[in-house]
């Protein structure tokens, strides 16, 4: 895409945000939620590319004044400064070009989203829980380093310690956007506590991360909703075994793509307080219905995409942790990172940049830009 067309695109880009500005100031915009909020996401896009842009124009504006100034002007002095700019200027204009085109790629409508992560022990039995443990606490630890919070919902802890399962909200800003890069099948090898003879052993976890839907992203019919309260356990106390804050939802779903229906369970034992529980099934119920009748959409991605990096195919097997090499190493874009126990640390953000870097290049040449 040429300099020219690059800024034409632009321009009209910046008609487009002057004129969402006014929108969401009108009083019967504001009053049509599902509108507001999806015109606030535009303009929020729409406002990065607009600054994008005006830094680009500012340099392109000062290149060309400096190469005026070499053609027109004798003083030696002013001569020096101009090119000193030019020098300094021009090797900007690459970088500022391919950061405007990934901004101009339509984002994924989720990625600003909260996220809901399960994590499951796979094949592996004891040590597929403990490893689910390990990749608990290697997101806990990621998303404090983040400043989002984390909130669970339900647990299923392993005889031997970590989780057969365990299930998870995380909030803050682009959570969704950057966790989806960690849905599908995680592999452990290494020699497991309960191993006498010190064989390495290889177990796997699989990690689900979705998109927290919002009340008006999917109906439900709360009146066909079943639910069951019980006595929560684990720790905290005479409360814990005396006061009924678990809750159980049951709840009928009609596919709408294939007619059949099916019976959704949950369960939230997150609090003590009972209709803070039931607030957080009926999230969680949102979101599994909203994750359902979203799949086509993320198939059709899986399709043209050929990295795979973020189509939240839970049933690849993405990334290998290999303690007895101390190497990690993600399969999607053939990445090997020798720094496992910063890993498993929480420092995965080097692995999320570089998947993110895959899937822009692979988006680019989507969209021709």
């Amino acid at each position: 895409m040429s300099e020219n067309t690059l800024l034409q695109r632009l321009e009209g880009l910046e008609h487009k945000f002057e004129e969402i500005s006014t929108l969401i100031t009108d009083p019967s915009v504001i009053a049509d939620m599902k509108r507001y909020v999806k015109l606030n996401k535009e303009y929020r896009d729409l406002e990065r590319i607009v600054s994008a842009r005006k830094e680009y124009v500012r340099v392109l504006s000062n290149i060309a004044e400096a190469k005026s100034i070499l053609e027109t002007e004798n003083d030696p002095e002013m001569r020096e400064m101009a090119k000193m700019e030019l020098e300094e200027l021009e090797p900007q204009l690459p970088s500022m070009e391919e950061n405007i085109k990934i901004l101009l790629i339509p984002s994924d409508p989720e990625d600003s989203k909260n996220a809901i992560v399960e994590i499951r022990g796979g094949t592996g039995g004891d040590e597929a829980a403990l490893f689910a443990g390990d990749l608990y606490k290697m997101y806990a630890k990621y998303c404090e380093t983040k400043g989002w919070n984390i909130a669970i919902s339900s647990f299923n802890e392993g005889t031997a310690g970590g989780f057969k399962e365990i299930i998870f909200t995380v909030s803050g800003e682009n959570v969704y956007g950057t966790l989806k890069y960690e849905s599908g099948v995680h592999r452990v090898q290494r020699v497991p506590a309960t191993e006498t003879q010190g064989r390495v052993h290889t177990s796997a976890a699989t990690v689900a991360v979705l998109p927290e839907a919002d009340e008006f992203d999917v109906e439900i019919n709360e009146g066909e909703i079943k639910w069951d309260t019980f006595r929560s356990g684990g720790a905290g106390g005479q409360n814990v075994n005396k006061v009924e804050s678990g809750v159980r939802l049951r709840y009928m779903w009609r596919n709408p793509v294939t007619g059949v229906s099916e019976e959704i369970l949950i369960e939230c034992t997150e609090t003590r307080d009972q209709p803070k529980n039931k607030e957080r099934a009926l999230s969680r119920l949102r979101t599994m219905i909203y994750d359902r009748e979203h799949q086509k959409y993320v198939d059709d991605i899986a399709q043209r995409r050929k990295t795979m990096v973020s189509t939240g195919d839970r049933s690849a097997k993405i990334r290998t942790y290999n303690y007895p090499q101390g190497r990690v190493t993600d399969h999607r874009i053939n990445l090997t990172l020798y720094n496992l126990q910063a890993v498993v640390g929480g420092e995965i953000q080097e692995i999320i940049d570089k998947l993110i870097i895959a899937e822009n290049a692979e988006r680019l040449k989507e969209s021709e830009l």
